[in-house]
């Protein structure tokens, strides 16, 4: 996948996207000027130096904050000028987020965080439980459905995140450093699992991350650099080329 196709729309489009904050009468510019082109399917790594705002651009672009100028176009839609309430249902239907911390509800089973977003959405709940199930199966997590978070291992806890940003079958994921407080060998099963994810479900995904390791491993490497994108393609590693990890899910 080329990373500028003009002849087919792109499922993020952004167009001189600026973002600031004020502090102590000080105008901060985080993002400025930034332009962005990513098809559909494509896994991106988001990278860049500490404080270069990779994590502002990945909220702003997942609509949980405002940019102060410039548009974002995903899956058609110009998200730039929606109300709370449309940005709210604009989120549940069209973005999967996995953070570095899962974020899980502790009073709630596996089963029951996965199939949070679709409880959100009001869908019918027999169906939605057996989507839940079907993509906790697909993150090797069908032993451990009826346990809480903190019967869980952490990167058990993470393919939950996982399983819960997929279950209604987003077009784009985000994801902010979902491995950083992982032990080696977790980050690289649940890496293997973004690309198998990818394969399977043709999710489109950028992924904030430090590792530069799998960095060189996604198709395309977006930098940030003085608020702007910098593009690279890594060409080590081929979208739609992967596989569920075997074994046992740490």
């Amino acid at each position: 996948m080329t990373p500028d196709t003009p002849d087919k729309e792109p499922l993020v489009h952004i167009e001189k996207l600026y973002k600031s904050f004020e502090h102590r009468g000080v105008t901060i510019n985080v993002l400025s000027d930034l332009n962005l082109r990513v098809d559909r399917g494509e896994m991106c790594a988001v990278m860049g130096a500490s404080g270069a705002g990779k994590s502002t651009f990945l909220h702003v672009l997942g609509t949980l904050d405002a940019p102060t100028s410039g548009t974002i176009t995903v899956a058609g839609r110009d998200v730039t000028g929606l109300s709370e309430k449309e940005l709210a249902r604009f989120r549940n239907n069209t973005i999967g987020f996995v953070f570095q911390f899962h974020h899980l509800l502790p009073e709630f089973t596996a089963l029951e965080n996965t199939m949070m977003p679709g409880l959100i959405r009001r869908l019918d709940r027999e169906a939605l439980e057996q989507d839940a199930v079907r993509v906790l199966g697909e993150v090797g997590l069908s032993h451990r459905m009826t346990h809480k978070p903190s019967e869980l291992s952490g990167g058990e806890q993470q393919r939950v995140a996982l399983a819960r940003a997929l279950v209604l079958r987003p077009p784009l994921l985000l994801a902010d450093e979902p491995t950083g407080n992982l032990d080696a060998k977790t980050s690289e099963a649940i890496h293997e699992l973004f690309f198998a994810m990818n394969e399977k479900f043709g999710t489109t995904m950028l992924l904030v991350t430090h590792n530069v390791e799998l960095a060189s491993r996604m198709p395309r490497t977006l930098r940030l650099v003085d608020g702007k994108i910098e593009n690279e393609l890594s060409g080590q590693r081929s979208v739609m080329q992967h596989h569920l990890p075997s074994g046992q899910p740490t």
